[in-house]
């Protein structure tokens, strides 16, 4: 069946509510403000009111209270909304869920999800367009999924609500709501950690993951007919843990690799994959790696500024033609 990005997370959220119990939703706002998504949720709100906590917003009390459930034996959900408040559940999300199975010695777990809208969406500001995977990415214990197509966003949110031991961070993307892709709910997941190839190609590995995917996958097809560039499209699909065997494959075949990260330049994810690249990789490379990040810039308001910051098409094909020697 062929769904939306948004419908895959409503169908996955209501599968796991139906398989188990103990599956709760914490949270006022899921799907941000867009109504069309909000509305996909309506069958979970009116099925299992019992198990959905509306609470007032205030981030840390939410997290807290997850990781209480989760503690307890509950396998919550926490809507922490926009990606930029998790700032406000960092006490909770950072110093207690991924530290509590560690200090408390293996014998407690805490399986709770957070989800988040991060990441540059048209008009945000400042305030709510942080892209956090980096951040989160730096500690251990945390499980940061970001999903680039449909069918991941429904398979993903499905396994951190019903299989997943240790705390994730769900980091969804709001312009990848309307995106949609074949998906079968009996068909094996790929495992969590396994990178996925979305496009197979022989000059040039583009590394991307969430909103950057359909991105890359729109300048691989430009390149193709415009300029006869082969490009593979790599998508992480989970920051934590990261698939380094992957990307270094996909290098080893082509021999160049750009990498599309809507995280800040300095200190990102495709910092980190560049570093993995200049570790284990160098003999590897035919070119120099290629960043394509946001600047190390507050985002503005304005939608034309915005515009100059971001990852887009025409800034991913304008690396991989640098890496090519054709620009």
């Amino acid at each position: 069946m062929r769904i939306s990005f948004a419908e895959g997370l409503a169908k996955a959220i209501y599968e796991s509510m139906v398989a188990d119990p103990r599956v709760l939703l914490i949270g006022s706002n899921f799907m941000g403000l867009n109504t069309e998504a909000k509305q996909l949720m309506n069958p979970v709100v009116s099925e299992f009111a019992n198990r959905v906590m509306v609470a007032p917003i205030s981030e840390l009390g939410l997290a807290g209270a997850g990781i209480g459930a989760a503690v307890a034996g509950r396998r919550p959900v926490v809507d922490i909304n926009t990606g930029s408040f998790i700032f406000q559940a960092f006490a909770q999300v950072v110093n207690e869920a991924a530290n509590v199975h560690y200090m408390s010695g293996g014998q407690t777990t805490a399986p709770v999800t957070f989800y988040c809208l991060a990441g540059v969406r048209g008009g945000g500001g400042s305030q709510h367009s942080h892209t956090t995977q980096a951040m989160l990415g730096q500690v251990p214990g945390l499980q940061i999924l970001t999903p680039g197509g449909a069918d991941d966003a429904y398979h993903l949110m499905k396994w951190a609500l019903l299989e997943s031991r240790n705390p994730t961070v769900f980091m969804s993307h709001s312009l990848l709501f309307g995106e949609t892709a074949e998906v079968s709910p009996d068909e094996p997941m790929l495992p969590v950690g396994q990178a996925r190839i979305r496009r197979e190609g022989r000059d040039v590995s583009v590394i991307a993951s969430s909103v950057t995917v359909t991105r890359a996958m729109a300048a691989a097809q430009e390149l193709q007919q415009q300029h006869g560039i082969s490009v593979e499209v790599v998508d992480l699909r989970t920051i934590a843990p990261l698939d380094e065997s992957t990307v270094l494959q996909s290098v080893a075949k082509t021999g160049r690799a750009v990498i599309a990260d809507e995280c800040h330049r300095r200190f990102g994810v495709a910092a980190e994959i560049a570093a993995i690249l200049a570790e284990q990789g160098l003999s590897l490379l035919k070119a120099p790696v290629r960043r394509v990040a946001v600047p190390d810039v507050p985002i503005p308001y304005s939608p034309a500024l915005e515009a100059e910051l971001i990852v887009d098409k025409e800034k991913i094909v304008a690396a991989v033609l640098c890496v090519m020697g054709r620009s």
